[in-house]
């Protein structure tokens, strides 16, 4: 379970984003907090994994709260690291540089769909497994990571979406024998219909292949399995 510490001063937009992160799969809240120094001490006591951090706390601002938080850590080694995503309607582009500078991994403006925060918070998830997996990390590896992609790479098409699409693809790298897209789906918390594009979408461009699966009845199982280029130039 990726444990989310939920902070804002209002207590009706706090207790909105905590069913947002409870009505996820994998996902738990294990405290709101609604000020700064709140914020803090709930991080010390119950070592969240993310923390949903507003801007405009009323005691520190939310930049505050976050070099706060990176300072403990540079004191304390053994102190696991906490990720931020900052979700507040400050639209100010310094407080949003402040934010990169401080080490925020994305900032989240309000007003937003449930499903933004929610794409969002499975990419920091998705981030905090893959940097668990790798021993020596790839250059693709961390673009990925960044949620950038190499100069002349294609921009995905209307409607679709970086991190989920690297989710999907960390999804297929990681069962390489393929997955159909309700496979896709369950593993990467998706709805098989997102999860379908994505694959198509692989499957268009020449990252998947397609193969069917014949059953008794019905129509065949499409699977879709990730196509490693560098692997298969040296073939």
């Amino acid at each position: 379970m990726t444990k989310v510490l939920v902070v804002d001063d209002d207590f009706m937009v706090a207790k909105l984003h905590s069913r947002y992160v409870s009505a996820m799969d994998g996902f738990t809240v294990v405290g709101v907090a609604h000020s700064g120094a709140q914020a803090l001490d709930a991080v010390g006591r119950l070592r969240p994994d993310v923390v949903l951090l507003d801007v405009y706390l009323p005691d520190m601002d939310g930049i505050g709260v976050l070099r706060e938080l990176r300072a403990a850590e540079e004191r304390d080694p053994a102190r696991a690291p906490v990720d931020v995503l900052f979700v507040t309607a400050a639209r100010d582009a310094e407080l949003v540089r402040a934010a990169l500078r401080a080490g925020a991994l994305h900032y989240l403006m309000k007003p937003f769909e449930r499903a933004a925060l929610q794409e969002q918070l499975r990419h920091v998830a998705a981030v905090r497994a893959r940097l668990d997996e790798l021993g020596e990390a790839r250059q693709e590896d961390v673009d990925q990571l960044f949620g950038t992609r190499p100069p002349g790479s294609r921009e995905l098409p209307k409607g679709l979406a970086v991190p989920t699409a690297d989710l999907v693809e960390r999804t297929l790298r990681a069962h390489p024998d393929g997955l159909s897209a309700t496979e896709c789906a369950l593993a990467g918390s998706l709805s098989r219909v997102s999860a379908r594009r994505y694959l198509e979408y692989f499957a268009e461009t020449g990252r998947a292949e397609v193969t069917l699966r014949y059953g008794g009845t019905g129509r065949p199982e499409r699977r879709y399995r990730w196509i490693d280029h560098a692997v298969r130039g040296r073939t």
